[in-house]
């Protein structure tokens, strides 16, 4: 993608479900599950380079063993910088007490981070919060082991503000609104009550504290508790939390939003945001792999039992779409194939912008994430090319010469890697004129593959901001002197914020919402942006589920190519020759090409909770009052 936007987080569990002895015996370590985890979290740094965490959990020690370690970091390297510190206190304590060395028993009683279960977690930081204390896992302790709570998840939540509420009826004093603190102590606060119900349960049954103790953890019912905290959540989430006693869960929202698959075998239970990490690092095949059904959370009790429960109605599926577009690792085979239909599908318009001229007509990509919809692209475009070989054929057969046949066969598609991004430059003077020219050169071209009688299509996952193809790329390109420049975006126009996980807040930022202004402005229909802050406004002291997104109003008087031509110029600076075109997905074709993730709020403005229309909305206020606040 041209424009990086940033996700918010990927998560790894895993339970292991034999003694350390027996993992020690087959793969030759009792770290067997910490170096999986490495492996788990680095297989997603893609999601998360801001910050990472890791928390480990021994089962059955005794009173006064350490069974809870954790380790967070906003290091560069997050990842390294963690399993550095692991290995280092590991080492430390082997180096001092080389008895440990190949003892497993000493080493789960002695040594930190090793356990039977393991919480890892990867994120980017939004809106500016990339502090320490920002970073997941998130510990809320208790010297009772059943009310220690460990949290991270891939979330976000629209309705901080009335869990924070929630909160302060029940008597608490949340530290702050975060929407991580307002969920941790939400199931914090279900726990306790549990806990303490049990307890009296038990002393009524005539069980003393410390006999009661294990038949608390026997007992907890882990999925009532998640039903009590998950009731009046408003967003999209996979949440993973380990119980200091050795349950876990991972709880999936009900509209499937953000993703979650698991695997489980005798030896292991997995649970990861993207489905070929699973595969990778355990080594096992696409169906043993399973997708988290939306509502619903797996749940693993300390005895190693593993049920799939659902929490939560399911809503009708949401699951996000930028997922398979952009955010999840390519390698997953359905994600692959999907990518390349959504190259696949652009075709026909883009046949129409170059007349079908494939001949005089060079295919080229966005590095790196957009050349598997290229693929897919390319294969259309010489299907055509095919097409118009044997239209030739046909046509001139009765005069048709063995020359001529060799002219016609010997035509090829013409595929360059045309744009080519500098890693190492950085844009390090913030002076704003000399800033735009760095910029400017973060993309080079390959020269001499493209002639003035050419066309260039040039293809990119999404198209964002703009901000990179106007500066750098729409430039760069404009020096080869192409007949005519075709940007083709993989995905449909982005014209409404993301509040369910992705950095994609305010309105003002992405280049359909600039054009539909401008077309508004052009064609003395500005009022409408005054009439949708208006019933924006009307809006703020309704109830969620009244309210509606208005700002839908904003595009509906142009269709999308009127839209995207009025991209076309924005993105064009005075000094470009060249003729640019812009052709961006189509709703219809992403649901063809992605038919389980028809998450598309952020291109339709149809989202799939009631908090998302709230959002829009105080997005758009914001806009037009010139506030730079986040909008949920």
């Amino acid at each position: 993608m041209s424009d990086a936007i940033k996700h918010e987080c990927g998560i790894a569990l895993i339970r292991l479900l034999k003694p350390l002895e027996f993992y020690k015996e087959k793969y030759g370590t009792a770290f067997y599950g910490v170096n999986k985890m490495y492996l788990m979290m680095e297989k997603q740094h893609n999601r998360g380079q801001d910050g990472a965490g890791f928390a480990s959990i021994k089962l059955n020690t005794i009173p006064g063993d350490r069974y809870i370690s954790r380790v967070r970091s906003n290091a560069a390297q997050p990842i390294q910088d963690i399993f550095k510190q692991i290995n280092e206190r590991i080492n430390a304590e082997i180096a001092e007490h080389p008895e440990y060395a190949n003892d497993v028993s000493l080493q789960k009683k002695h040594l930190p981070y090793i356990g039977e279960l393991y919480l890892g977690h990867v994120r980017y930081g939004t809106f500016g919060k990339n502090s320490i204390e920002s970073v997941h896992p998130f510990l809320r302790q208790n010297n009772w082991m059943h009310r220690n709570l460990i949290v991270a998840g891939n979330f976000n939540m629209t309705n901080v503000s009335q869990l924070f509420n929630n909160l302060v009826e029940l008597g608490q004093h949340p530290k702050e609104r975060a929407d991580t603190v307002t969920v941790m102590e939400k199931i914090g606060h279900f726990l306790d009550s549990e806990v303490r119900k049990l307890y009296k349960k038990l002393k009524h049954e005539g069980y003393s504290k410390v006999q009661a103790s294990p038949l608390i953890a026997e007992r907890l019912n882990v999925a009532k508790i998640l039903r009590k905290s998950a009731k009046n959540w408003d967003g999209g989430y996979a949440m993973a939390g380990l119980l200091g006693h050795g349950d876990s869960f991972v709880l999936r929202d009900p509209s499937g939003i953000r993703p979650a698959y698991y695997y489980q075998d005798d030896e292991v239970v997995v649970v990861a945001s993207e489905r070929p990490v699973i595969q990778t690092v355990f080594n096992v095949k696409f169906e043993d792999v399973k997708e988290l059904d939306p509502g619903h959370a797996i749940i693993t009790k300390k005895s190693g039992e593993v049920n799939i429960t659902e929490i939560l109605e399911p809503l009708e599926r949401k699951a996000c779409s930028f997922e398979r577009i952009y955010f999840s690792r390519g390698s997953d085979a359905e994600i692959y194939n999907e990518r390349k239909m959504l190259g696949r599908l652009l075709m026909p318009e883009v046949l129409k912008s170059i007349k079908h001229d494939t001949i005089n007509t060079v295919f080229s990509f966005i590095p790196n994430t957009a050349e598997t919809s290229f693929y897919g692209m390319v294969e259309a475009a010489q299907d055509e090319l095919n097409k118009q070989k044997n239209q030739a054929i046909l046509e001139e057969k009765e005069t048709l010469t063995d020359e001529r046949l060799q002219e016609i066969l010997a035509h090829r598609l013409r595929t360059e890697k045309i744009a080519v991004k500098d890693v190492k430059l950085r844009t390090f003077i913030t002076e704003d004129s000399s800033r735009d020219d760095l910029v400017t050169h973060v993309y080079d071209v390959t020269y001499g593959v493209v002639k003035p009688t050419d066309n260039l299509v040039i293809i990119d996952d999404s198209i964002v901001r703009g901000t990179t193809l106007k500066k750098s790329i729409i430039k760069m390109m404009d020096r080869l002197n192409p007949k005519k420049l075709i940007v083709v975006s993989s995905a449909p126009q982005i014209r409404y914020p993301d509040c369910y996980g992705i950095d994609m807040a305010r309105l003002e930022d992405f280049v359909a919402f600039k054009a539909a202004l401008a077309l508004l402005e052009d064609t003395n229909q500005y009022h409408i942006v005054d009439s949708v802050y208006e019933k924006c406004k009307k809006q703020v002291e309704l109830a969620d589920e009244e309210v509606q997104n208005f700002v839908t109003e904003v595009y509906a008087p142009f269709t999308d190519q009127e839209i995207s031509d009025k991209i076309a110029e924005l993105l064009s600076e005075p000094e470009v020759e060249t003729e640019v075109h812009v052709i961006y997905q189509t709703v219809e074709n992403l649901h063809k090409a992605c038919p389980k993730n028809l998450g598309d709020w952020y291109f339709t403005g149809d989202y799939p909770t009631f908090g998302g229309n709230r959002v829009v909305n105080r997005a758009f206020i914001n806009f037009y009052e010139g506030n730079k606040d986040r909008a949920y």
